[in-house]
């Protein structure tokens, strides 16, 4: 790694479009979870200007019926209709000229049940073809987690102050403070690093939505003052520290209105920033079933546990699996020659592996995963929050161990 580079990270708020479509699909989600337990859910949502279409597989076992095995219209379970337009208002398109308004918008629902072929390799049974009567996973692919020790929530640093400065703007908006801040916004900041420290922030970028009667000047002192000084360490701003704000001069139409949203275009935002790697799918709208999601958290819970245990400042794994499988077909630890006490990455890999359980089931018992929590990942990464099971370093010691 190079002595001394810039690396930039960027964060959106909870009303671009993408982000939009990203809460619903989490929204349907969590519904059907607090249903149904056993739901699976596959929500796919595409926003544009007045319409929201939802569509992908959701099948709810408590709707089916016992004796021919079909099931009921997902609306005799859950209020599709009221979840989506209470979602948008929790965002904030409330205002009287948002075309795409909470209560105006047009539904369109073209959810269907899970295939049968995929539901008999996620199942644990046995079926003709499977080699195992265990769970397995829901699709084939390769997960990522990782730490490092640069922050408290133990998250590179240009992802997580670009996440704080979308939290800042939004609390300030929701709290009416400001009346010309609207929901679209996205953020970005750009660290110098010295011999693998952040040393400073070169710039920051931060676009938001306003209202027509705000003057560019006015948005640019009091995001600068109020957003940006209040987040990054003033020790981190200096005098060459650049301000970018609104650089296109102008941001009055904004979300649905502006850009097409669609569920699982923002997979870098979600993780972490650019910094490390991601294996390809997106998470929201996705039950813990689809290891695409579940093993991703499990493998930053997995990452973070390295890191917390002193093994190494920065950490890495990475896993594979294949559709209908319950064990990984691979899986390595990399700590970027960060380990200490004087264990290698194959130790740490042996080790991870005797503490640890990656089969999908187990994933969804260790994490405690069949609950309606995914709302509440949707916005401003789905790593470094607390509270979220995944960010718990409760393996330090097992690890420790595991190593003596």
């Amino acid at each position: 790694m190079a002595k001394s580079f810039v690396f930039s990270s960027e964060s959106v708020g909870e009303g671009h479009p993408d982000k939009v479509a990203d809460l619903i699909s989490d929204s349907v989600l969590d519904a059907c979870l607090a249903l149904d337990k056993t739901s699976r859910v596959a929500c796919e949502t595409f926003v544009k200007s007045n319409i929201v279409v939802v569509g992908g597989e959701i099948t709810i076992p408590k709707l089916q019926d016992k004796k021919t095995g079909k099931s009921k219209p997902i609306e005799e379970g859950i209020n599709l209709g009221k979840i989506i337009r209470d979602a948008i208002r929790h965002i904030g398109y409330t205002n009287d000229d948002d075309v795409f308004h909470a209560d105006t918008v047009f539904i369109n629902n073209y959810l269907t049940a899970q295939s049968a072929d995929i539901s008999q390799g996620v199942d644990a049974k046995k079926a003709k073809g499977k080699k195992t009567a265990e769970q397995g996973a829901g699709d084939q692919g390769i997960m990522f987690g990782y730490a490092c020790n640069e922050t408290p929530e133990l998250m590179p640093t240009p992802i997580m102050f670009a996440h704080r400065l979308g939290r800042v703007l939004t609390k300030i908006r929701k709290s009416g403070k400001v009346s010309w801040l609207r929901p679209d916004a996205k953020s970005q900041v750009s660290v110098r690093y010295e011999n693998g420290k952040p040393v400073e922030v070169v710039n920051v970028v931060i676009s938001t939505q306003h209202t027509a009667d705000v003057t560019h000047a006015t948005i640019e002192k009091y995001l600068i003052e109020h957003v940006i000084k209040k987040v990054i360490p003033a020790r981190l701003l200096t005098k060459r520290t650049e301000y970018l704000i609104n650089p296109t001069g102008r941001f009055v139409i904004g979300g649905p209105q502006g850009d097409s949203g669609l569920t699982g275009r923002k997979i870098i935002v979600d993780t972490y920033g650019g910094w490390g790697r991601h294996g390809g799918g997106a998470f929201s709208g996705k039950d813990p079933s689809k290891v695409d999601r579940s093993a991703a958290y499990m493998g930053r819970w997995v990452a973070k546990n390295i890191v917390a245990a002193g093994l190494a400042t920065h950490a890495e794994i990475q896993f594979a699996y294949a559709i209908g499988h319950p064990r990984p077909v691979s899986l390595r630890v990399d700590t970027f020659g960060t380990g200490k006490l004087g264990v290698s990455d194959e130790q740490i890999t042996q080790a991870v592996s005797e503490v640890f359980s990656f089969k999908p089931a187990d994933i969804v018992a260790q994490l405690d995963l069949l609950r309606p929590i995914y709302r509440q990942t949707t916005n401003y990464g789905h790593f470094g929050k607390a509270g979220l099971p995944w960010e718990k370093t409760n393996k330090v010691a097992a690890l420790a161990a595991a190593l003596a």
